[in-house]
């Protein structure tokens, strides 16, 4: 039998340090091995205890999770995965979270002060699997500072995309993602539009941070915004977006229809509407994250003309997204993180290069990657 996960439950909550251990008891790969109050309790417990994954509440008195998160980043290279109050100050305190390198993140239910853990029980067992396996970050990723946005010249006529770049992308995005839209100037000449796996009630927040500390403009998507050059559209948490081409400009649209691959949004759905609608204006990008979601829809984006990108693995915080369309065949290129702002400049250039050949991957090896390429 292969040795148990071990776990640290951190929370000052005395009813979730029952209730998280109780939920995690029906896995038989997973052991709780103790549990804590706050972060002084809980960096001593590591000590002794050796976790190999921590789950941490984040408001605790005398040491709050947040500088048990920058204690555990600097010294013991744990992974963590929040455990995160379904609130607008939760949200906040999670996003700044996973800004400085916690894994992941679950919410807690509603009904969480009656006893009840069921809603997150198979989801945070499934997390904690996979940051036991990804282990400690391969990288921290750090965004430059944020320059002031000038405002853009008035013009009567809409800043029209060269093209539209469509991104897919979980476990590992909002820094991952940060660092991406830090890279590209304000005057970008694509749109983009994200799925990001995100619970309703974060991605309007997790938007307006994104828009305040890099240069282009990003907002959370409304049914019929316009896909605009320089401009990113978040899809909002239970909802699905897909872009449609209309005679005044290509448009996304929210749909509530069921979930696909076990999300909403889904990635695979923003991607299929894309290669139908767009074709070969498509750019569509493969991030860090977990599972499979959008490895299908890029495959059809490819068939359809476009142009299709995989983040690679070695900068993935999980590399199973991008894995499983490289693995298909489905993928033109493969790209590290810092070289991925500056492929997608010179794929929505007007005067972009000839599109490379349909055939086999072209794919950096890590040594090629890491000589060329700065570290974020």
């Amino acid at each position: 039998m292969s040795q148990k996960i071990r776990v640290l439950v951190v929370d000052d909550s005395a009813l979730m340090r029952k209730l998280i251990p109780q939920t995690l008891l029906h896995d038989p790969s997973i052991e709780v091995v103790g549990t804590a109050m706050d972060g002084l309790i809980g960096l001593r417990k590591i000590e002794e205890l050796k976790p190999n994954v921590v789950t941490l509440d984040l408001e605790m008195p005398r040491m709050d999770g947040i500088e048990m998160l920058r204690q555990i980043t600097r010294k013991h290279r744990v992974p963590v995965i929040v455990v995160s109050a379904h609130t607008n100050e939760g949200a906040s305190l999670t996003l700044k979270a996973l800004g400085l390198g916690a894994f992941d993140f679950v919410t807690k239910p509603s009904d969480a002060a009656s006893g009840r853990l069921t809603q997150i029980a198979s989801e945070l067992a499934l997390k904690i699997k996979v940051a036991a396996a990804s282990g400690a970050p391969k990288m921290i990723i750090t965004v430059p500072a944020a320059k002031p946005k000038t405002r853009r010249p008035f013009s009567a006529q809409p800043h029209v995309p060269s093209r539209i770049v469509a991104i897919g992308v979980s476990t590992g995005g909002p820094a991952a993602l940060q660092y991406l839209f830090s890279q590209l100037p304000e005057d970008f000449p694509g749109a983009l539009v994200v799925v990001q796996h995100m619970p309703e009630g974060f991605t309007e927040m997790f938007a307006q941070r994104l828009h305040e500390s890099t240069p282009i403009e990003v907002k959370e998507a409304q049914s019929g915004d316009l896909l605009l050059a320089g401009r990113a559209l978040i899809c909002p948490g239970n909802r699905h977006i897909k872009v449609r081409r209309m005679e005044h400009g290509d448009v996304v649209m929210l749909v509530d229809q069921p979930r696909v691959n076990g999300h909403r949004p889904s990635v695979d759905v923003l991607f299929h509407s894309v290669a139908k609608e767009l074709g070969s204006r498509a750019v569509a990008v493969q991030m860090t994250g977990m599972g499979d979601d959008g490895a299908a829809g890029l495959g059809a984006i490819r068939a359809a003309g476009g142009f299709t990108i995989a983040q690679s693995p070695d900068t993935c915080v999980v590399d199973s997204m991008p894995r499983s369309a490289i693995d298909r065949g489905f993928v033109c290129r493969v790209e590290s993180l810092a070289e991925l702002a500056a492929l997608l400049q010179s794929k929505c250039s007007p005067e972009r290069p000839a599109a490379e050949p349909v055939g086999a991957v072209n794919y950096s090896s890590p040594a090629e990657s890491t000589s060329r390429r700065r570290t974020p």
